[in-house]
């Protein structure tokens, strides 16, 4: 039997698929529409990504390039299988967390806007060594970090929503963050987690501590923030922001405590390779009748 798939872009079709491709363009014809049983939605968070969804009859398998897929649950018709992009984002996302926590630390922001002013601005700045890090998350991005932050010479503690072998539980949080240095966000968006770095959050943060954010904006308070660093009392490096972007205007664009990337932790050269292998994976798994990799909703999966 012969399987179609529509993907963003060429790859080999492995025996028994056969692979046509849309990136945003017109839509394929109906009598092809018709034919796919999985879709794998081009890298973006613009709406356009979903204009082929209500046209697949037969659609089985929905698969995102992001890890994060709170933003395709609205869309997606009921019976059908979303697979997330476990795994592709883990290393760009992990070199992020550690740039921002490196230049939040050592003060590059300070330095870029001294060198265009032409001043030699000599300065001493914490470092990261001997420094307490908290990586809340444990999932594939969270784990690169940790390993990426190992050799650095700083305490790396994991914390999740459940304890394991070195993890943390999330409960434990009032008695870890008072002593830790430095804060990485690292967890997916849900219902748990939205809002989870609240007032009383960082408020439990010691004095010129660093909240690093490469997960999701709505996980933190953004108000909550904005009043913390403010006083200067709490430092932030955000690679993402609730809203998103931040209208012009907002307080958090010029503290000169707070870092801002535009929501690139996982746009590097090392996505599209690892990218085309987990699609390739997923393909070779339709023509072999297997189950697809990473389901994290469907139709014998709690949403």
């Amino acid at each position: 039997m012969t399987r179609h798939a529509l993907v963003p872009y060429h790859l080999p079709a492995p025996p028994g698929v056969v692979c046509h491709v849309w990136d945003g363009g017109p839509l394929p014809g109906p009598d092809v529409l018709g034919e796919v049983e999985m879709h794998v939605l081009p890298y973006t968070f613009d709406e356009w990504s979903f204009a082929a969804v209500p046209h697949l009859p037969n659609l089985r398998v929905l698969q995102t390039l992001t890890a994060g897929y709170e933003h395709v649950l609205p869309l997606l018709p009921a019976g059908v299988t979303l697979c997330n992009a476990r795994g592709v984002h883990d290393a760009s996302t992990a070199e992020l967390a550690v740039a921002l926590v490196l230049a939040a630390q050592r003060g590059l922001a300070d330095f870029v806007r001294a060198q265009d002013q032409q001043r030699w601005a000599h300065a001493r700045h914490p470092s990261l060594a001997d420094r307490r890090v908290l990586v809340v998350g444990a999932g594939g991005v969270g784990q690169a970090v940790a390993s990426r932050l190992a050799g650095f010479e700083c305490e790396v503690t994991l914390v999740a929503r459940t304890a394991r072998s070195g993890v943390r539980p999330v409960s434990d949080l009032p008695d870890l963050l008072p002593g830790t240095d430095v804060v990485v966000l690292a967890v997916p968006l849900s219902a748990q987690t939205r809002g989870l770095v609240d007032a009383r959050f960082l408020a439990a943060m010691p004095d010129g501590a660093l909240l690093v954010n490469v997960a999701r904006g709505p996980v933190v308070d953004t108000d909550a923030l904005a009043a913390e660093t403010g006083t200067g009392r709490l430092r932030a490096a955000l690679d993402v922001t609730e809203p998103e972007p931040l209208p012009s205007g907002h307080p958090l664009w010029s503290m000169p405590g707070v870092l801002l990337s535009p929501h690139v932790g996982g746009n590097t050269t090392a996505f599209e390779p690892r990218a085309r292998a987990l699609v390739a994976a997923q393909l070779a798994r339709l023509g072999d009748g297997l189950p697809p990799l990473h389901a994290v909703v469907g139709p014998t999966l709690a949403p």
